[in-house]
């Protein structure tokens, strides 16, 4: 097989990845958002917001994939995706700061969410196999862009780590304030990530992983 034909396949692959990655993560998305509101839980809303971020993500890894052919626009497309992308997390950081410590100092405690278990434990199953195969057609495709996607994913599974403690202590434990600090455990990532995408320049494109 020739060289052209492997790396269509691997696009090839990492658009089909990026649709299993759209499509779960708006189901947990949905499913963190509505039983993180009905629970008054930080950490699951946090996590449902930050499943938004990595929809977002692959909906600009598919424009990236799709515009491979491309090496101009393919490297404007991810220099434009990278810091946006980068300034949705930073967003998200300031969201669970300012909300955490509003929950830790009204000493407000979330109802315990069996659901939102559930979807946490599914997460931090799924989410570590799709990081791995998108970071696998990252390498094949040389792109820092695709590397970028797959880390985030890695991070919603660590994210999903961190979020499951903090849901399962309160509802086994009581303790309704490892919730919010749960969530304050998840901002030094996101922040980092945001900036290292708000910071990204237009040198940073292919060629490296």
């Amino acid at each position: 097989m020739s060289s052209t034909s492997l790396r269509e396949k691997s696009v090839r692959r990492g658009i089909n990845l990026s649709y299993i990655t759209i499509a779960y993560n708006t189901l947990e998305a949905i499913g963190s958002l509505v039983a993180g509101t009905l629970a008054g839980s930080v950490t699951l809303i946090g996590f449902g917001t930050d499943s938004v971020i990595e929809v977002a993500s692959s909906c600009a890894a598919q424009w990236r994939l799709r515009a491979d052919i491309d090496e101009i626009r393919r490297q404007r497309v991810e220099h434009r995706a990278r810091k946006a992308i980068g300034a949705s997390f930073i967003a998200l950081a300031a969201y669970i700061v300012i909300d955490s410590i509003h929950t830790l100092w009204t000493s407000e405690a979330p109802s315990k969410s069996v659901f939102g278990m559930i979807v946490l434990i599914l997460s931090v199953i799924v989410m570590p196999v799709l990081a791995r195969a998108k970071h696998k057609v990252a390498v094949d495709l040389g792109s820092r862009a695709l590397v970028g996607d797959a880390t985030q994913t890695s991070l919603c599974a660590y994210l999903s780590a961190i979020a499951l403690a903090g849901v399962a202590l309160n509802a086994v434990l009581g303790w309704w304030w490892a919730d919010p600090v749960a969530a304050l455990a998840m901002t030094p990532i996101i922040f980092r990530e945001g900036v290292e995408g708000i910071r990204a320049e237009s040198t940073a494109a292919d060629g490296c992983c």
